[in-house]
């Protein structure tokens, strides 16, 4: 299947199971039953609607696709294009091969749940984009998802961060197909939806183009605790 479904909106689907959402919180024993068996059912449930419950680890799961692809070390690329001197297409071994950084970092998610002290490990997006040799050009990164829908965009500078990566691990293990493996970005100090799951494409650009969910009304820079209206959760 090519990826491409019908954008699914997260306001939309919260509302619709927010009932049942709720039953299950009334009963604690039936809720840690369910979040047991959570992330594996979400890793077989691409329109995130698993998600709406947190699994044991706190998470929830998102898609604004009804499909999202499985990539492997056989068939995942990520391309990197745009405003650079070199174009590069890295497979999944030879991201693996690159110098890994580990950051552990608190997940903020803007709908307002969070995950302490989560570890996430991959390769350092300026080390990307320092090999591909930027143009002079070049204002923003442009990132693009196998799931044929999500977008999202940094700044250069922004890009250029030591708490940004192109990530391969998470909580010491490989990223899964559910948190958006088997590559996602990771943007440390931002709210999470600015970390693009299922990352397939890095275009450098002369100006920011809005992601997904700036189309719809959520900041492009999306600092936790300084944006989106919000001054209830600390910087990072």
């Amino acid at each position: 299947m090519d990826g491409r479904g019908a954008p699914v909106g997260r306001r939309i689907v919260l509302g619709a199971v927010g009932l049942g959402a709720g039953a299950v919180v009334a009963a604690p024993f039936l809720q840690r039953q369910v979040e047991r068996g959570l992330g594996a059912v979400a890793d077989k449930d691409p329109t995130g609607v698993s998600g709406l419950l947190p699994n044991g680890g706190g998470f929830r799961y998102y898609s604004v696709a009804t499909r999202v692809p499985r990539r492997g070390a056989d068939d995942y690329r990520l391309t990197v294009g745009g405003l650079v001197r070199r174009k590069a297409s890295y497979t999944l071994d030879e991201l693996r091969a690159l110098p890994q950084t580990r950051i552990v970092r608190d997940v903020q998610c803007v709908t307002g749940w969070r995950v302490l002290k989560t570890p996430f490990e991959g390769v350092r997006l300026s080390r990307i984009l320092d090999d591909a040799g930027v143009r002079g050009r070049a204002k923003a990164v442009r990132f693009v998802c196998f799931d044929g829908t999500y977008t999202e965009s940094l700044t250069l500078a922004q890009a250029r961060r030591d708490d940004v990566l192109v990530c391969l691990r998470m909580q010491d293990k490989a990223l899964p197909h559910a948190h958006g493996g088997p590559v996602r970005l990771y943007v440390a100090p931002m709210y999470f939806y600015k970390s693009a799951k299922w990352l397939s494409g890095i275009e450098l650009t002369d100006e920011v183009v809005p992601g997904y969910w700036e189309r719809r009304g959520y900041d492009i820079d999306a600092w936790v605790g300084r944006s989106n209206g919000r001054d209830d959760a600390p910087t990072t």
